[in-house]
């Protein structure tokens, strides 16, 4: 049958899983249909913010604290109101589960990002909750994002059968770091993720898979993967319009993962010529440092992946905006569940 949107197109004719950004079950409802539905719904701080600032939650947001407060009476604010927020993660995504072939998402808390330790903690608590809310865990995946610390965080919380995705990455030696830690998928972001605040810094690009500066290193850690032979999955995130989606279907990812705006403009346009989405002819030779095949990016508390960052001066500051970002927005939903519900 032939596709008759552009969202068909991709779904069925590209060979690339589509993914839900989004916790907003509507999104998920109206581009779910008999044949065709989201595989994964992929999640973090920012959008869990914008959920609990949607009215029509109030009533979710009053019972999980509840539920908290019964629970730990005594317990100090700060703590109750990050329990608030890993249990509001679980019941959000549980509205989008139905709609899923697949597994949700639930990022771990940026202020763990360089404390293997504590994000190793955070993944187990959300894991659980997750489990004692109906949603088993091999239905679930953990993003954490790709610090040295964390990444050997992922390695082992593989090892307990706890599956993770790879966040927050930007080059090509965090993608190889996270295939060694045995991560189920890699979330190389396309745009910055300020882009999404601040829409001016955005750029629009002529030809997006030629052009863009992470279409190269999104086409690299798709063509290293290969030569690997890894297991782990290529699932670009950040994406903004149905210009960039077309670019990156062309690279030839397993998955992409979209908001709600793009799917609607998706749904909304019709299919491209096959051959748009094509592998650029200019991205035919690979660019990556080969030396990256035989580096050992875990050994040593994940030292290589260290100094791969420190060299890499535009991976290094994208990725602690990110946390930066990522931060203010658990705070903010902190402070309003302290202020609407009186923690």
């Amino acid at each position: 049958m032939s596709s008759t949107t552009l969202l068909s197109q991709i779904r069925s004719a590209s060979g690339i899983t589509v993914d839900v950004d989004s916790m907003d079950p509507r999104v998920a409802a109206r581009h779910t249909t008999s044949s065709e539905a989201f595989s994964d719904m992929t999640s973090n701080q920012a959008i869990l913010y914008g959920e609990a600032l949607r009215p029509e939650n109030a009533e979710i947001i009053r019972s999980v604290v509840e539920t908290v407060k019964n629970k730990e009476p005594t317990v100090d604010a700060d703590k109750a109101a990050m329990d608030v927020i890993d249990l509001l993660t679980v019941r959000f995504a549980k509205e989008v589960f139905p709609f899923l072939k697949g597994r949700v998402h639930a990022e771990t808390s940026p202020s763990a990002a360089y404390d293997t330790g504590k994000t190793i903690e955070h993944a187990t608590k959300l894991v659980a909750l997750f489990e004692a809310n109906g949603i088993p865990r091999e239905r679930v995946c953990i993003k954490i994002p790709t610090t040295p610390e964390s990444i050997v965080a992922c390695a082992e919380l593989e090892k307990q059968g706890i599956r993770t995705l790879a966040t927050c990455l930007f080059s090509v030696p965090q993608a190889v770091a996270a295939s060694q830690a045995n991560c189920l998928y890699v979330a190389p972001y396309f745009n910055e993720l300020r882009v999404h605040f601040e829409p001016t810094l955005w750029k629009e690009y002529k030809n997006t898979a030629e052009e863009h500066p992470m279409a190269t290193v999104i086409h690299n850690i798709v063509q290293v993967f290969k030569k690997l032979g890894s297991k782990t999955l290529v699932m670009p995130a950040s994406i903004v319009t149905a210009a960039e989606v077309i670019g990156l279907a062309s690279l030839h990812p397993d998955h992409l993962t979209l908001a709600g705006g793009v799917v609607d403009q998706l749904s909304a346009l019709p299919p491209v010529p096959p051959s748009s989405l094509e592998t650029p002819a200019s991205l035919s030779s690979t660019t990556y440092d080969a030396t990256v095949l035989s580096t050992d990016y875990l050994a040593g508390g994940a030292d290589a992946l260290r100094k791969a960052l420190a060299a890499d001066a535009e991976a290094t500051r994208k990725l602690a905006d990110a946390l930066k970002i990522f931060g203010e927005k658990e705070d903010l939903t902190k402070e309003l569940i302290k202020k609407e519900f009186g923690l």
